[in-house]
């Protein structure tokens, strides 16, 4: 791993690196602490659900060969975890999969499980760091930022919606589903991270809800002018311009 930069990482940002590879993780967790984040780590799932139990982190690094169960369960447990202090279910966290399991289908399982990035190993710290900076903008910048892709604008706090100008009208949950796109923008999203994002797990049938939600908003959205959202087939959906 090449030695890291000292970033402008928010100070309070606390990470929770999950790696059964001792020299992995101490070296690790010490190049985030000197890029300026709050580090916890663990060695097992078990570990890691303890740690996150009792303090809550801001995004996992994590990886997905580990000796008690694999990441893929420890995501689905994490999300459904609920907190000391209240017993509430938790805010969904971000999750980072670290590994050295390149394959397609382990990538294409981790983002359907609603893992945010996924960096294969050997990698370099200041790629990391970058990707790491980047999920924390998407999930805890802002949330009243007007969000722009191409001519279509939305607006969190007027709960406004227009292309090209136009004003678009959206049901409540449509609006959430576009405003989750459009947070996203250029960066696929899967069936399972809309479910938790947007239905936040209170939705407990057929996943192909999110299908039909998509048909309502390409209606009212890609109705005329160049199509925004699209279908990455095996994975989800994706909203950019500058595409056909």
């Amino acid at each position: 791993m090449a030695r890291a930069e000292r970033a402008s990482a928010k100070p309070s940002a606390h990470l929770l690196v999950v790696d059964d590879e001792p020299t992995v993780r101490e070296l690790l967790s010490a190049a985030l602490r000197y890029a300026g984040f709050e580090v916890a780590s663990a060695a097992t799932g078990q570990e890691a659900l303890a740690s996150a139990l009792r303090e809550p982190p801001d995004l996992v690094l994590l990886d997905v060969m580990l000796p008690d169960m694999d990441g893929f369960e420890v995501i689905c447990r994490l999300r459904e975890q609920p907190t000391a202090s209240t017993g509430a279910r938790r805010a969904q966290v971000p999750v980072l999969f670290l590994t050295a399991r390149d394959a397609t289908q382990d990538k294409v399982n981790g983002l359907l499980l609603g893992g945010d990035d996924y960096v294969t190993k050997p990698f370099e710290l200041p790629e990391l760091i970058a990707r790491i900076q980047a999920v924390l903008r998407r999930t805890t910048g802002n949330p009243n930022a007007t969000l722009l892709v191409g001519d279509l604008e939305l607006d969190p706090e007027g709960h406004q919606v227009q292309r090209a100008g136009t004003p678009v009208r959206l049901s409540p949950t449509e609006f959430r589903l576009l405003h989750y796109l459009m947070s996203n923008a250029g960066r696929t999203v899967s069936k399972a991270q809309i479910l938790g994002h947007v239905w936040e797990y209170d939705f407990g049938g057929d996943a192909s809800i999110v299908d039909t939600y998509i048909s309502y908003l390409r209606r009212k959205i890609d109705a005329e002018g160049p199509r925004l959202i699209q279908t990455v087939r095996g994975i989800g959906y994706v909203i950019r311009a500058g595409k056909p």
